[in-house]
């Protein structure tokens, strides 16, 4: 009985954690991207079925704990590119291109070993500049609000301290005190409990193709569906690659006239439903997923509830909460992007370039940094020198083996469909 109960429980707190982790974030940059406080709960909404749905075939269909989310990093990079020329028309063209672009990475492996083509360090960057903006919300919610902000930054600091993954929905539930104790009385009436799906007609125009749309699909396949790969990896699972891809790209295309922006293997909390908390036996593992799948589904129907109460509170208040949520990103990103002195400069670059926000041509920072950071290090390549043997006879190595070198040469092996891309993952 306890064997059957244990899967169940460990996918019932991965949805919980998920949810209450980064659904602050998620609407943040909904409302960034120009949706209204009705448009952000459809998107919430939309997310949390296409996830659960994604999470539920996949685990079911083979046997692995794949766990589903939304691209919290996606989230964090509308919040710094803001809405785009034309509005949040606009950003619903961008969410189904960015999908589209995943379900052919899913179709194409050589799309995404291009992918897997961007340097580590500047994809690190790239991320980091994005989630900077968010992660200092915090300390200008401390200096702004200090008798609200306060309270909620110290029960993170003492969560992250014992319970570490409920450090983020702690500070949360004090978060929602503090805005209980401070909002309007008023404040809530009249609002929109349960959410609806309110589709929007999609646009395109070119500067949010490149802006946003290239750049979330990026993001998303670098923070998320990498590294959620390599967690499966690392639990000893060889999870289909290509077929994650292509279910969750076409959940982002299922989500994105509703507001959603984008699906994809969860990162953060894939090992809550893949590691032995789960189950002892990695062959159940997969119920765990699939729970925390359809328990994400049903936490959407509060998505109403969430957008009324982050609709009163302070906005830095809410920021502060998501930028809380995103600092351990933040904190890998910064090690992936600086951990090769060689390539340094770059990654400084293209954080620096991500991190300003500047807007050009209607195309936003983080494509700029992008492009700042491969030309630098295109610029500043040197080729180590050809080693040139003596001039004198072979050396010791050759005697031991006849003139050639006792060491073999490694062979290339191609990766195939269904292993990770080995490559700029945070």
């Amino acid at each position: 009985m306890a064997g059957r109960v244990q899967p169940l429980l460990a996918g019932v707190v991965t949805a919980l954690v998920g949810f209450a982790s980064s659904f602050t974030v998620v609407l943040a940059g909904l409302r960034a991207a120009g949706a209204s406080d009705a448009q952000a709960a459809s998107g919430l909404l939309a997310l949390c079925v296409a996830c659960g749905l994604a999470a539920a075939w996949l685990g079911w269909r083979h046997r692995i704990p794949m766990s589903v989310a939304w691209s919290t990093p996606g989230a964090a990079l509308l919040v710094a590119t803001g809405p785009p020329p034309g509005g949040w028309p606009v950003a619903v063209g961008a969410f189904l291109v960015s999908g589209a672009l995943i379900v052919a990475a899913g179709l194409f492996p050589p799309l995404g070993r291009a992918v897997a083509a961007i340097p580590k360090p500047v994809a690190g960057a790239m991320l980091a500049g994005v989630l900077l903006p968010l992660c200092t919300a915090p300390v200008h919610a401390l200096v702004e609000l200090p008798l609200v902000a306060g309270p909620v930054v110290v029960a993170w600091l003492l969560l992250h301290r014992f319970a570490r993954r409920w450090a983020v929905p702690g500070a949360l539930v004090v978060a929602v005190a503090a805005i209980a104790l401070t909002a309007p009385p008023a404040g809530l009436t009249g609002a929109a409990l349960v959410p609806s799906v309110t589709l929007t007609m999609p646009a395109w125009n070119a500067s949010a193709l490149v802006g946003l749309a290239l750049p979330l699909f990026l993001v998303t396949m670098a923070a998320q569906n990498v590294p959620g790969m390599a967690v499966l990896v690392g639990y000893g699972y060889r999870p289909p690659f290509g077929a994650a891809l292509r279910a969750t790209g076409l959940a982002s295309l299922l989500a994105a006239p509703a507001g959603g922006h984008a699906v994809n293997l969860a990162a953060i909390t894939a090992a809550l439903a893949a590691s032995p908390d789960a189950h002892p036996d990695p062959e159940r593992r997969w119920v765990a997923s699939v729970t925390a799948g359809l328990g994400l589904a049903l936490l959407g129907l509060g998505a109403g509830a969430a957008t009324a109460l982050v609709s009163v509170a302070p906005p830095i208040l809410i920021e502060a909460v998501a930028g809380l949520a995103l600092l351990g990103a933040l904190a890998t990103a910064l090690a992936s992007a600086v951990a090769d002195p060689a390539t340094r400069e770059a990654a400084v670059v293209t954080f620096v370039v991500t991190a300003s926000g500047v807007t050009l041509i209607g195309v936003g920072g983080a494509f700029w940094g992008l492009v700042a950071g491969c030309l630098m290090l295109l610029l500043f390549h040197r080729r180590s020198p050809p080693t040139v043997p003596p001039a004198d006879g072979p050396g010791p190595s050759d005697h031991s083996s006849g003139g050639r070198s006792a060491t073999p040469t490694a062979r290339r092996t191609r990766p195939s469909a269904t292993e990770p891309i080995r490559s700029a993952g945070t």
